[in-house]
């Protein structure tokens, strides 16, 4: 007897609901992308190497493919296509726009096509914060926080930090163009943060800081001098592309997949293109979250992300599910339509 399988419903899922489930769940999506990582590091997840498109009469803009499959309880496939094109910063755009398809494990159909860039910017700042904690267990939790970029990652950065019990003396802020900066000072400002202090320079704001959080879209390094960091801050690398192979090797570091960071021109790659080795690389966020890494202080630690598409997939399905569980889904009817393989319906 043939067995019979049912087609997944698919839905389509706007921003507007993303932000609904995500919003003030800071805490919660922090434990989902722990849990993401754990289930990475114990290879329950298959996450190849991001595709990159690139334009050669555009090359400052890319589209990206992170295709990804996540075992356990999240148990779904998928990928994220997500564009960087930053001149549209200079038009009042974000840099992102991005969707995430998810499919279903068992037919391989897919189950939604959702808004991804809200998606993505929250599993950065929760995977920030998350290692911000983990890594900050090494000696004195840092009191004064500082931002290199502040676009809508750092913003989300500082949202997740404030809503897992952080709290700082001073928040500091540079980047390059004095109105994204006032920008960001205004939003700190709504949230009640205090200590607010914007820099003239990256090295004033990076000898001043405790936790530095690099969120800019800086396609090379720009800050080259290991003296800068002679007071052993924590470093969330987020943008990845900021720092030296100086201020790399002067440092411990940690990554969140070695493979996967050690690639795209990455600070972490331009070290190990100019060593000809990974020896700099201490280990994974993992491995510092199963006791199997132990980091000292007497270092600069940077901790350098290159964003796995597991996380994107884990947050995504939790908004499936939730949006499902309210009765919020929108399905689109008949999305499927040929299903039998000789033309009978």
């Amino acid at each position: 007897m043939t067995e019979t399988a049912t087609v997944p419903e698919f839905a389509v899922v706007s921003g507007a609901q993303v932000h609904q489930v995500l919003d003030g769940a800071e805490k919660q999506l922090t434990e989902l992308i722990e849990a993401a990582y754990r289930l990475h590091g114990q290879q329950a997840t298959v996450n190849p190497p991001s595709y990159f498109l690139r334009f050669p009469d555009r090359p400052s803009a890319r589209i990206i493919a992170l295709p990804a499959s996540v075992g356990g309880e999240v148990a779904v496939d998928g990928v994220k296509w997500i564009s960087s094109f930053p001149e549209n910063v200079r038009t009042g755009l974000p840099r992102a726009s991005a969707v995430l398809i998810l499919n279903d494990q068992a037919t391989g159909y897919p189950l939604a096509c959702m808004e991804s860039s809200i998606i993505s910017a929250s599993r950065t700042a929760a995977s920030a914060a998350l290692a911000a904690d983990w890594l900050s267990r090494r000696g004195e939790r840092p009191r004064r926080l500082g931002f290199v970029g502040t676009g809508l990652i750092a913003r989300y950065v500082h949202r997740f930090l404030l809503g897992t019990g952080w709290d700082f003396d001073e928040t500091a802020v540079f980047d390059l163009s004095a109105e994204h900066a006032a920008g960001f000072q205004g939003y700190l400002e709504s949230t009640g943060t205090s200590g607010i202090a914007v820099r003239e320079s990256a090295e004033e704001l990076i000898r001043g800081s405790d936790l530095i959080v690099f969120a800019t879209v800086a396609g090379e390094p720009h800050v080259h001098d290991p003296a800068w960091f002679a007071h052993n801050p924590l470093v969330l690398n987020v943008s990845l592309r900021d720092l030296s192979t100086e201020v790399v090797l002067a440092s411990a570091n940690v990554v969140d997949d070695v493979e996967h960071c050690l690639k795209a021109s990455t600070s972490v790659h331009l070290a190990e293109q100019a060593t000809g080795n990974r020896d700099f690389l201490d280990g994974t966020l993992f491995e510092v979250m199963t006791g199997a890494l132990a980091l000292d202080a007497d270092r600069p630690l940077v901790f350098s992300p290159f964003g796995l598409g597991v996380l994107d997939l884990a947050v995504g399905k939790h908004v499936l599910d939730e949006l499902r569980r309210r009765g919020e889904l929108h399905e689109v009817g008949d999305f499927f339509f040929e299903l039998d393989r000789y033309g009978k319906r």
